[in-house]
């Protein structure tokens, strides 16, 4: 599994870096798509809202069934991101190889001396230094290999979701198409969030990866960056806020048993909160996931500046 999804974001060394991936177009596209849609439910329901005092019945049907689109809108622009950065990812499979081939030539004809095995301070971290290229950490293999399921579960939950709130516009009374629409859909949009951060994951692992294969081409001893503390709180960040995001879904659950009106209501006015806290967390470790990638390649362009001056 983890081998075929290492094809789709590494090319063979003997590809054209100068093609189009076509990732940022389909992306692009699918923003576009996302966008539409989301313009449409805001036209939905500035029409609902206009006729909500002469026609209740209609206006709380399409605010029922544009609840679910404008879910399947946020998750079609989240699925665009994800494709571009697949594309990015590959680009950067291309820029390793294209690195090694042109430092071979700029680099130093009087290299420095040699340095061993061990650890050193860096203007960006501590690092350890090693003759290998250093195996991937166990999150990065797992980056590698979840970041396709989780969007792909999270499309489908998304998708059930918006056909439960089809039928929630049919019943507006119904307690159960409302939990299983709101539960499902957030349980997708989670999903598909992480697998947002499973692939800047897999970023964090091919520029590490890449970074070593470099400096092991060269025969120089490979310089690699300890995990900074940004990264790891990425690690948790991300974990929390899918956890919510899958305690929500069994909370709403529990929810559309609540007796009567009154009680699923006291339900949800603090599960639409709680829902929204997964979605942040989710967030909040994706801003952790772009400083620890900016710290990465601020690291790794001072490197090569370093291979090309000292030779080391």
């Amino acid at each position: 599994m983890t081998a075929r999804l290492e094809s789709l974001t590494r090319p063979s060394p003997s590809d054209d870096y100068r093609g189009n991936t076509r990732h940022r177009s389909i992306g692009f596209g699918l923003g576009l798509v996302g966008l539409l849609l989301a313009t449409v439910t805001l036209i939905a329901n500035l029409a609902a809202a206009a006729g909500v005092e002469t026609d209740p019945v209609s206006a709380a049907e399409t605010l029922a069934w544009s609840f679910g689109l404008t879910t399947v809108a946020f998750a079609t622009i989240k699925v665009a991101i994800a494709l571009v950065l697949v594309g990015i990812l590959v680009r950067l499979w291309w820029r390793v190889e294209s690195v090694k081939a042109s430092l071979a030539t700029l680099r130093s004809p009087s290299p420095g001396a040699g340095r061993g095995a061990g650890t050193l301070e860096t203007l960006y971290g501590p690092a350890t230094l090693t003759a290998t290229t250093p195996p991937p950490l166990p999150v990065h293999t797992m980056a590698k290999t979840m970041w396709f399921p989780m969007l792909a579960m999270g499309a489908m939950a998304v998708l059930i979701g918006f056909i439960a709130s089809l039928v929630w516009a049919g019943d507006t009374t119904s307690q159960a198409a409302a939990a299983w629409t709101q539960g499902l859909q957030f349980l997708g949009e989670g999903m598909i969030l992480s697998g947002i951060a499973f692939l800047l994951g897999s970023i964090l692992a091919g520029l590490r990866s890449g970074g070593g294969e470099v400096q092991e081409t060269l025969g120089l001893p490979v310089t690699t960056l300890k995990m900074p503390t940004t990264a790891k709180l990425f690690v948790v960040l991300m974990a929390m806020g899918l956890m919510v995001s899958i305690a929500q879904f069994i909370l709403y659950l529990a929810a559309s048993g609540a007796p009567g009106a009154t009680g699923f209501a006291a339900w949800s006015a603090w599960l639409g909160p709680f829902r929204e806290l997964g979605l942040g967390l989710i967030l909040a470790g994706i801003v952790m996931a772009l400083v620890t990638i900016g710290n990465v390649l601020g690291f790794q362009f001072s490197r090569i500046r370093d291979i090309i001056t000292t030779g080391q």
